[in-house]
């Protein structure tokens, strides 16, 4: 693994626990939620311009995709 997948794994990580102590969710549900919502997809496809943003932002960000995809947590 290169260093840039390295990074992009590490920020995905730190979105998917930031995400899980903002909806008060475990890690393992979070992670449920936004591969089932499509806020995982959403974030590795748009690392490049999110990890330049604050986590906040990419947490906000990855709870409007998800909701467009049907999830309940706003």
């Amino acid at each position: 693994m290169d260093k840039e997948q390295k990074n992009k794994l590490t920020y995905i990580i730190y979105c998917i626990n930031a995400f899980a102590e903002r909806f008060g969710l475990l890690p393992k549900q979070s992670y449920a939620y936004l591969k089932r919502y499509g806020g995982l997809a959403f974030v590795d496809e748009c690392y490049p311009a999110e990890h330049t943003l604050s986590l906040e932002d990419a947490v906000a960000d990855m709870s409007v995709v998800c909701q467009r995809n049907g999830g309940g947590l706003s």
